[in-house]
């Protein structure tokens, strides 16, 4: 049985062919001119050349101005690598914020010859925050692709998929694309064909949903927080960067009790209490915020898949016990909680701590129920309500992470 060679592999292989061809004019181009000719030639068209009257000179004298090129170009690519090399690096940390990817340059595997795919930030449309019609009794089930995301290649049960979207992949493309390493490719084979599923490089990373406008706006913030792009953050590093967002945005300092509500949404993104903050929550955490800033509920709506808008349709109707296609306020709540109870390992139920899903204050979702009005936890939500108020709650449990990163303003 032959191999098929997938339309990527041949265009990889055009590719690379390219490339030798263009090192090879370009190593021609460096060879230095051809020496004067011997006092004994002739020009072209001027008859036959004489020969040499010394050619043991002529060729001593040829292989040491070899020597010597190669002698000088050898010096000059040393002198010019590393300071190309580190230059490259201390770019890359930046530029690398753009794919919001919290990869080390150097944790990549670059001996591999797969190259991670191009990624283009989104545009907003002009219609983004008008109303969307999503019908309640109209299922969306979306087929999985067929072949892998990477490679284009169908391997039938080899294949995982995203329970975001439909993209399929292999493990070891994955591995080779060096976005995962050893630990996340495990728990991707453990979940992925599993109930609780498992959230592909594109669907895990909330922040490619941003625009170039909201990611230079998310960027500038760091960049005047002194915030090093893919490291850890400490509790006093996310209190100081606080501080610094709200002096700037509202000129006054944290009060005591939002630096507590500070804390606490610290704790809730430090799950395994490891001291510390991943980078990769953090820029989920404040992509959700950019989100929640320049984002209406309608245009929240629009970034929402089939799968996801399939599972909301499934929760709404699990709780219209009456069929009159209404729910209550209070059930509206419980269903948004219950997005996160499969990121929550130790939970068996929906139900997941209310204490996980945000800081605390009065205008949260996830206040106590003593301080909410009876008449309010009665209010009549209709569908297209319930998808609006639910919808950031759904992007924030995207993560595969079991940090929470949803959080109200402070």
């Amino acid at each position: 049985m032959g191999v098929l060679m997938s339309k990527k592999q041949q265009v990889e292989k055009v590719q690379k062919c390219n490339a030798v061809v263009s090192a090879f004019q370009a190593g021609i181009k460096d060879r230095p001119a051809p020496a004067k000719q011997a006092d004994g030639e002739v020009e072209d068209g001027e008859g036959p050349a004489k020969p040499s009257a010394n050619p043991d000179k002529n060729t001593q004298q040829a292989e040491q101005e070899e020597t010597e090129n190669s002698a000088g170009s050898s010096t000059f690519h040393q002198s010019s690598g590393p300071a190309k090399d580190e230059c490259k690096v201390n770019q890359e940390s930046w530029s690398r914020l753009r794919d919001g990817k919290g990869v080390e340059p150097e944790d990549l595997d670059k001996s591999h010859q797969l190259t991670p795919p191009a990624f283009v930030r989104p545009k907003r449309n002009a219609d983004d925050d008008q109303p969307v019609e999503v019908e309640l009794e109209k299922k969306e089930q979306p087929p999985s692709d067929e072949m892998c995301e990477v490679c284009e290649v169908w391997t039938a049960d080899d294949l995982y998929p995203c329970r975001i979207c439909t993209r399929m992949f292999h493990d070891g493309c994955l591995r080779e694309l060096g976005y995962l390493r050893a630990e996340a490719l495990q728990e991707m084979r453990d979940t992925a064909h599993t109930v609780t599923g498992w959230s592909c490089y594109y669907c895990d990373n909330l922040n490619l949903l941003l625009t170039e406008e909201e990611m230079y706006s998310l960027l500038e913030t760091f960049k005047q927080c002194k915030i090093i792009p893919e490291s850890c953050l400490v509790s006093d590093e996310l209190l100081q960067y606080r501080h610094f967002a709200s002096k700037q945005q509202f000129d006054k300092d944290l009060t005591d009790e939002q630096e507590e509500e500070v804390l606490a949404q610290f704790a809730a993104l430090d799950p395994e209490k490891k001291g510390h903050i991943e980078w990769s929550d953090f820029l989920y955490f404040e992509s959700m915020a950019v989100l929640r800033k320049f984002r209406s509920e309608n245009s929240l709506v629009r970034l929402l898949t089939a799968k996801e808008r399939n599972n909301a349709r499934a929760v709404f109707l699990g709780l219209d016990l009456d069929k009159d296609g209404m729910i209550t306020k209070a059930e509206c709540r419980q269903a948004q909680q219950s997005w996160f109870h499969k990121l929550n390992k130790d939970s068996q139920s929906c139900n997941v701590s209310i204490s996980h899903v945000g800081p605390i204050c009065e205008s949260s979702p996830a206040s106590s129920g003593s301080e909410r009005s009876k008449t309010e936890d009665s209010r009549p939500v209709t569908w297209a309500d319930f998808l609006k108020e639910s919808a950031i709650y759904i992007l924030a449990a995207r993560a595969n992470s079991s940090a929470m990163h949803i959080r109200l303003p402070l």
